[in-house]
């Protein structure tokens, strides 16, 4: 009954638009193109790179997001270009996105900086005879409550910025800067839409000794009408391939008020072109005691540089 229960919230979250509507990544460090369209031709280097996460394993209707991204520069590495594809499930409702990036790259001063635009186009799905949907009452009799399966198309545009060093890199974004409806309700009177998201990520690289690095980083997410989240990451990079991460997410609940959750985080640059990631996620919230936490992988393909050269600095960026 706790699994049915869930569900629903879940579903009705997503509709009300009471929490933030994006998809949540642990490893945002190698997904910056999916929060940020600035990034484009970042690397140098044609990359594909595919996401899976699974949230809050054990409970029924939790997120799941699948996703993949091509990202290559262009004209000397003074244009990048990119492409997302992502599918998002939670509860009742499937969400596919498609956004396509362009970024304008400047030099200033020891690195580059890169402006980013994008534009999306955004299925969403709510099932509403998916057996699991259940209330106090007969869902039929509930007008408010749309009947049967439901979806829509949403267009959407936004933009980031992106600047890197060898050492540094610091990101500002907005990707959807569009309210869409996302409400199917014929007669409520409050309109459920997407809300605004925006993203300031940044990192830093010292170098302890020969063989070792140390990588702190954070990604900020704020959205409209939610509390601000931010993962604070401290990485730990062992002869320029293998990385061991410990990440810090805020948020949560304000009842625990202990944060969302505590993250272990490893990744192998097997070769120059193939990085493999993954993620667990031990959960903080009360809602570790229906759970058993979160499961993120990564996998990355560099096919070398656009130019015929090596790849310089595969890790980092």
């Amino acid at each position: 009954m706790k699994k049915i229960i869930f569900t629903t919230v879940f579903s009705f979250a997503f509709l009300l638009g009471m929490a933030q509507q994006e998809q949540q990544y642990t490893q945002f460090m190698y997904n910056k193109l999916g929060l940020n369209p600035g990034y484009a031709g970042s690397r140098e280097a044609t990359c594909l790179t595919g996401i899976y996460r699974t949230q809050w394993i054990g409970l029924e209707g939790a997120p799941t997001t699948q996703m993949v991204s091509l990202n290559m520069p262009l004209l000397n590495r003074r244009i990048g270009v990119g492409l997302n594809i992502a599918r998002n499930t939670i509860g009742i409702s499937e969400r596919w996105t498609v956004d396509a990036m362009y970024a304008y790259r400047l030099r200033l001063g020891r690195g580059t900086l890169g402006i980013g635009i994008q534009g999306s186009i955004r299925y969403v799905g709510m099932d509403y005879s998916d057996s699991r949907l259940v209330g106090t009452r007969p869902i039929g009799t509930d007008g408010s409550i749309p009947v049967g399966e439901k979806s829509k198309y949403l267009p959407n545009f936004g933009g980031g910025l992106y600047y890197s060093t060898e050492r540094f890199y610091i990101g500002l974004s907005a990707p959807r800067f569009l309210k869409n409806s996302i409400d199917f309700s014929e007669v409520s009177d409050i309109e459920s839409k997407e809300v605004d998201h925006i993203y300031m990520m940044a990192g830093v690289l010292f170098a302890l000794s020969d063989k070792v690095d140390f990588q702190p980083q954070f990604l900020m997410k704020y959205a409209d009408n939610s509390p601000l989240d931010v993962d604070v990451n401290a990485s730990l990079i062992f002869v320029d391939k293998y990385t061991v991460g410990l990440t810090y997410r805020l948020g949560g609940s304000t009842v625990t008020g202990g944060g969302e959750s505590l993250d272990l985080l490893l990744g192998a640059q097997l070769t120059d072109q193939f990085l493999f990631g993954l993620s667990y996620d031990i959960t903080l919230s009360e809602i570790k005691e229906y759970s058993n936490g979160s499961v993120e992988a990564v996998v990355r393909y560099c096919f070398g540089s656009s130019e015929g050269e090596d790849i310089i600095n595969p890790r980092f960026f």
